[in-house]
């Protein structure tokens, strides 16, 4: 058991999940960084361990019940207490696939990953977040999954049209929504966070924004106070449309 306050960042052995652990240990959390590749995974952790931050490799596949219930009694038995969950860990699979040419198995392999894996992890370590009295849930959504932007002709991501991503997060912000209202009695804030359009190898490096660029608004929501919002979608320059 410590005192500390623990985080879990799932996807966090590159890009933005990296960027976010780092960014949370430095402002004194203990993190936990989940990845799939136990290799990668400890690279990543020896990488922030070298800057002399505490952080340590937890082995969960988001896709994969018995791999997060693993996951969740590591925590457990280590620690016994959740102050942040940063449901990170996203995959693109229609980059290159029109709407009525993507497979069915990649629909259901991107909702497996980008829905459900925030779903399933949410739900397991739900207990543990509930007994601090003031945990923070952060959903790493997109701008994309706004239909308000998507639907703006005016707007950068009026332009994208990929069926299962942009689906799947869109549905991640009426999740966000379901979970805000469950939690709120226990103190724990549920919010959506759009990182702008951030070089990760989701998008083979096209965006225009650093990975610590688009971690700012994670990390800032994972460290919102008692007055902080919950239930909401918000960006860099704040709250974003649905």
């Amino acid at each position: 058991m410590t005192d500390k306050r623990q985080a879990l960042v799932t996807g966090a052995n590159k890009g933005l999940g990296l960027a976010i652990s780092k960014g949370l240990a430095q402002a004194g959390f203990s993190v936990w960084m989940g990845a799939r590749d136990r290799t990668r995974g400890e690279a990543a952790v020896r990488a922030l361990r070298y800057e002399d931050l505490d952080v340590r490799f937890l082995q969960i596949d988001v896709a994969d019940d018995v791999s997060v219930r693993r996951a969740a009694e590591t925590v457990r038995a280590e620690v016994g207490a959740l102050h942040v969950l940063v449901n990170n860990a996203g995959i693109v699979l229609d980059l290159q696939t029109s709407p009525s040419g993507l497979s069915m198995e990649d629909v259901k392999a991107t909702y497996e990953v980008n829905l459900f894996g925030p779903i399933r992890v949410t739900q397991t370590f739900a207990a543990m977040l509930k007994a601090t009295g003031d945990a923070r849930i952060v959903m790493m959504g997109s701008g994309v999954g706004s239909l308000t932007l998507i639907t703006d002709p005016t707007s950068l991501f009026s332009t994208v049209n990929l069926l299962a991503y942009s689906s799947s997060k869109v549905a991640l912000n009426a999740v966000t929504v379901s979970f805000a209202k469950e939690f709120e009695p226990f103190g724990v804030k549920v919010n959506t966070v759009e990182p702008g359009h951030v070089r990760t190898d989701l998008n083979g490096n096209s965006g225009f924004l650093t990975p610590e660029e688009g971690a700012l608004t994670a990390i800032k929501m994972a460290c919102i106070g008692v007055d902080g919002p919950t239930g909401g979608f918000f960006g860099s320059h704040g709250r974003q449309p649905w």
